[in-house]
C-alpha cells in the first residue's frame, strides 16, 4: 500500500487510545487522515495517544473521552465530532469483555456490554451514515470479533453484541449500498472479525500459560492457541489495522456487508 492514500480524510476510531484502536489510528494517520480519538482514560495516556497519532503523520488529532455506557453521552459526542467537520471514516472499535457462565452474569454486566460493544455503534452509525451518503463517500468499519460468527462458553453478552454488530452491519450495507459511486469512492459499512490480537488483555492468558507448563512466551502462545486458532500465531494490532485503511481505499467501493474473519483459520474449521 502506497503512503497518503487518505489524504484529506477524516476519521473517528472510539476505543483508540490503546490497542488495536490506537494502532488503526495511527495507520489512518500514517495515510494522511485528520483523527478524532476517543477513550476513557487518564489525561497522560490520552497525551501520549494524541502525540502518537500526530507522529504518524495526521494532519491533526482530537481526544474525546464520552462515556459510551450513556446514550446521551455518545450523543454529545458525536455531535461535538460533528462540529468540527464531517467524518469520512468510522471505526467503532471500542469494547469490553467479562466471563462468567450466563446463569452467573451480573445484568449491569449485560447492560454494560451490549451499550459499549453493540448500541454505542449503532448510534454513531445511525449519525454519520446520513452525511457519508450526501458526499458519496464514507467507510464504517466495525471491529467485531470472531466471536461475532462463532460462540464460546462463559461470553453471552459479548457473543450477542459481536453478532449484534454483524447483522447491523449487514444492515447498513445494504442500506447505503447504492450511495455514491466508482469515482467518489462510494459508502462501504464492514466487519473485521479478529481472533487472538497481541494486546495487553491477553498477556495474563498467555503468563499464566507460560508458567504453568514452565516454557517460553512463544510455546504458551501456541498451547493457548492450539484449540481453536489453526495457525498458532496471535494476530498483531498494526495488522488489523492496514486491513482497515485497505477497506477504506475508494478501489473498495464495492466491497461492503462483509465480516472479514482474522482468525488463523478459526472459523474456517
Amino acid at each position: 500500500m502506497s503512503e497518503n492514500k487518505l489524504t484529506g480524510r477524516r476519521a473517528m476510531v472510539t476505543g483508540s487510545l490503546q490497542g488495536i484502536g490506537l494502532a488503526i489510528a495511527r495507520e489512518l494517520g500514517r495515510q494522511g487522515c485528520t483523527l478524532v480519538l476517543h477513550g476513557l482514560a487518564s489525561e497522560t495516556l490520552a497525551q501520549e495517544a494524541r502525540a502518537a497519532v500526530l507522529e504518524a503523520g495526521a494532519p491533526a488529532v482530537e481526544v474525546l473521552t464520552h462515556n459510551l455506557r450513556d446514550a446521551s453521552q455518545v450523543q454529545v459526542m458525536m455531535e461535538t465530532a460533528l462540529a468540527s467537520g464531517p467524518l469520512d471514516i468510522l471505526v467503532n472499535n471500542a469494547g469490553i469483555q467479562h466471563t462468567a457462565p450466563l446463569a452467573d452474569m451480573p445484568r449491569a454486566t449485560w447492560d454494560d456490554i451490549i451499550a459499549i460493544n453493540l448500541s454505542a455503534a449503532f448510534d454513531t452509525m445511525r449519525l454519520a451514515l446520513p452525511q457519508m451518503a450526501s458526499r458519496g463517500y464514507g467507510r464504517v468499519i466495525n471491529i467485531a470479533s470472531v466471536h461475532g460468527l462463532v460462540a464460546s462458553v462463559h461470553k453471552a453478552p459479548y457473543v450477542a453484541a459481536k453478532f449484534g454488530m454483524v447483522g447491523m452491519s449487514r444492515v447498513a450495507a445494504l442500506e447505503y449500498a447504492s450511495a455514491g459511486s466508482r469515482d467518489s469512492g462510494g459508502v462501504t459499512v464492514n466487519c473485521i472479525c479478529p481472533g487472538w490480537t497481541e494486546t495487553a488483555i491477553i498477556q495474563p492468558q498467555i503468563d499464566a500459560r507460560a508458567l504453568q507448563l514452565g516454557t517460553g512466551r512463544e510455546a504458551a502462545i501456541r498451547d493457548l492457541l492450539k484449540e481453536k486458532q489453526p495457525s498458532q500465531r496471535t494476530s498483531l494490532p498494526d495488522e488489523i489495522a492496514r486491513t482497515v485503511t485497505w477497506l477504506c481505499e475508494p478501489a473498495a467501493h464495492n466491497l461492503t456487508g462483509v465480516s472479514l474473519p482474522i482468525d488463523g483459520g478459526w472459523t474456517a474449521q
